[in-house]
């Protein structure tokens, strides 16, 4: 494991996600006029941003998807790279630290369940080799299963990023020299984060103590295809009771601000 700054958790870095190639976790969720499209991936923040239009464009025609879906599509990674940017160039703090992150996950039949811990000072970590092992571990035959687990893990180690520039901002207005950052667990990452030399000795990224292996088995299940539709509509039903009490917020708010 190679850390990314000698002096770890005393000097700040600029921000970016712990792993090897830093990629930004995409998350589309976008319904129109009853047709819902869902998909999750990563994106290259280098790349130019006419690549987000080729591929909306891509994805609606391959996927056969009204061309509304178009604009929607790269509005949604637009603004989610935007965000991603943002804290580019911003100080945060490497070190000597591990959390537990937390699989939960349904893929088509799939379910997933798992936590493990982290390395966050190992910036060779690779997510998607740890998925493609694990699907490998754990006879997983289905292909999307692999990339799902590997944005799940960028997604938790983007939110733990973001608050170690959070952390480091506070540093500098408190001004109280506090020796290395606090690493604010998300609810999705699961835990505070520990001291991995004092603990394992060990210069892995992902770790399982030998008295929780038992707790930390990961745990896969297949559904019926009569589970999945069941699933499937409830999951549906959610979104549209979510989706109806945020318009009336919305007519709430609007009603509110005019009178």
């Amino acid at each position: 494991m190679k850390s990314l700054a000698g002096t770890a958790s005393k000097l700040p870095i600029k921000f970016r996600i712990p792993t090897a190639e830093n990629l930004v976790p995409i998350r589309l969720d976008i319904e129109i006029d009853g047709n819902r499209f869902r998909d999750a991936f990563t994106w290259n923040p280098t790349d130019p941003d006419s690549e987000v239009v080729v591929f909306a464009k891509r994805t609606v025609k391959d996927l056969k998807l009204p061309p509304a879906f178009i604009t929607q599509i790269a509005q949604s990674i637009q603004s989610q790279l935007t965000e991603f940017r943002s804290f580019e160039g911003q100080e945060m703090y490497t070190g000597e630290k591990i959390v537990t992150l937390k699989l939960d996950l349904r893929v088509n039949n799939t379910i997933i369940r798992d936590q493990f811990c982290w390395d966050l000072n190992n910036f060779e970590s690779d997510p998607e080799e740890f998925a493609r092992t694990f699907c490998k571990d754990l006879d997983i035959k289905d292909p999307e299963v692999g990339p799902a687990v590997a944005v799940a893990i960028r997604e938790q180690l983007y939110e733990i990023a973001i608050q170690s520039v959070a952390s480091a901002r506070e540093t500098r207005i408190s001004k109280k020299g506090r020796r290395g950052a606090e690493y604010v667990s998300a609810s999705k990452a699961g835990g505070a984060a520990l001291d991995l030399v004092k603990l394992f000795g060990g210069k892995s990224s992902v770790l399982r103590k030998r008295k929780e292996w038992d707790l930390y088995e990961p745990i896969v299940d297949l559904l019926s295809n009569e589970e999945v539709e069941a699933l499937d509509a409830r999951e549906e039903r959610n979104a549209r009771l979510k989706k109806r009490l945020n318009d009336k917020d919305d007519v709430y708010l609007t009603n509110y601000t005019s009178s």
